[in-house]
């Protein structure tokens, strides 16, 4: 005899929700930034992610838990960002085993650049569509599902200036 717990009517209709939405989304945001910049989402991500950090330079390590990618997958992508200019690998000063990724003045301006269409695609899809209290839930949820998934405390994809927000 097993205890399989189903998912009742409403939670199944919210989980089918939730997931062909993200899904769409996540295409959505690909197929703009593919289109207007060149640039995959995940790219993108990179580059924001190196943007909002001191020095706009973070651990290779580190930079895969903030745009939820595997090393190999990161080191990837990295080096072709490496190739066009925008990212330089360089070795950590205090730790032999660590490499840094370094986000150069050409990677900051493919962002900028990029930066306006993407923001205009997300508040397009999301937020223009939803009520100041629904953006308060949406931000709660997505912190219920992260706690959830064991994610750090203090969310690695968040930059300092969200946190200080997120704490005021």
């Amino acid at each position: 005899m097993t205890d399989d717990r189903w998912l009742t009517e409403d939670q199944l209709e919210a989980w089918l929700t939730f997931q062909a939405a993200t899904t769409l989304l996540d295409a959505a945001l690909d197929r703009q930034l593919q289109r207007d910049s060149g640039l995959p989402h995940t790219y993108y991500l990179i580059l924001a992610m190196l943007s909002d950090v001191p020095g706009r330079t973070a651990r290779m390590s580190d930079l895969a838990v903030m745009t939820q990618s595997s090393q190999s997958r990161l080191s990837h992508a990295v080096s072709r960002l490496e190739a066009n200019g925008w990212v330089s690998r360089v070795p950590c000063p205090d730790d032999r085993r660590s490499t840094l990724a370094r986000l150069t003045d050409a990677g900051f301006e493919v962002l900028a650049a990029a930066a306006p269409g993407h923001v205009a695609t997300v508040r397009s899809h999301v937020f223009d569509r939803l009520s100041a209290e629904q953006v308060c839930q949406l931000r709660e949820i997505g912190a219920a599902i992260l706690e959830g998934l064991d994610a750090p405390a203090a969310f690695p994809g968040r930059s300092p200036r969200q946190e200080a927000r997120l704490a005021e």
